[in-house]
C-alpha cells in the first residue's frame, strides 16, 4: 500500500495535535491486543492507526472517548437517585455508633479496680493446665 500521509487523516481530523494523540493513543491500544479494523500489510502500529483514520474504519468520536476515558484517573460515578432506594423506616434502621439514644440507657454500670481483680481471680483455673505450663497467677507464689 501507498505511504499514508498526515494530509490523508487532516480531513477527518482538522486539528493535527489531535491527530496525533489519537493515533498514537490507536497505536498503543492496537499493541496492547486491540482488534485491527483493516488488513495490516506487514504495517508498524503507527501507520495502521493513520490509515485506520484515514480509512474512517474507526469514528474519531469514539477515539477521542477513549482517550479521554484512558487519561482521567477519577471517575465520576452516578449517585443513585432517591426513588431508586427508598429510605428505611426510623424504627427499623440499625443505631448510629456514638448516637445512641440516651434515654434508654437508665442505669450504667460500675465497677471498681478491686471488684474486677477477684471477679478476674474466680475466673483462674485452680489447677495447672494439662500442657504443664507455670507461671499462673497462684504458681509464681509457690
Amino acid at each position: 500500500m501507498a505511504r499514508v500521509t498526515v494530509e490523508d487523516c487532516v480531513d477527518k481530523v482538522p486539528n493535527r495535535f489531535e491527530l496525533v494523540l489519537l493515533a498514537a493513543h490507536r497505536a498503543r491500544s492496537i499493541a496492547n491486543g486491540s482488534a485491527i479494523t483493516i488488513d495490516p500489510d506487514n504495517d508498524k502500529n503507527p501507520v495502521v492507526a493513520l490509515r485506520e483514520i484515514a480509512e474512517r474504519t474507526i469514528p474519531p468520536e469514539d477515539m477521542r472517548e477513549a482517550l479521554i476515558h484512558s487519561i482521567q484517573k477519577n471517575v465520576e460515578v452516578d449517585e443513585p437517585e432517591a426513588a431508586a432506594a427508598p429510605v428505611l423506616p426510623q424504627e427499623r434502621r440499625a443505631p448510629i455508633l456514638g448516637r445512641d439514644d440516651q434515654a434508654s440507657d437508665t442505669q450504667v454500670d460500675v465497677l471498681t479496680e478491686e471488684q474486677l481483680l477477684r471477679g478476674l481471680e474466680s475466673m483462674t483455673p485452680s489447677e495447672p493446665s494439662s500442657t504443664g505450663g507455670s507461671g499462673g497467677p497462684r504458681e509464681r507464689g509457690r
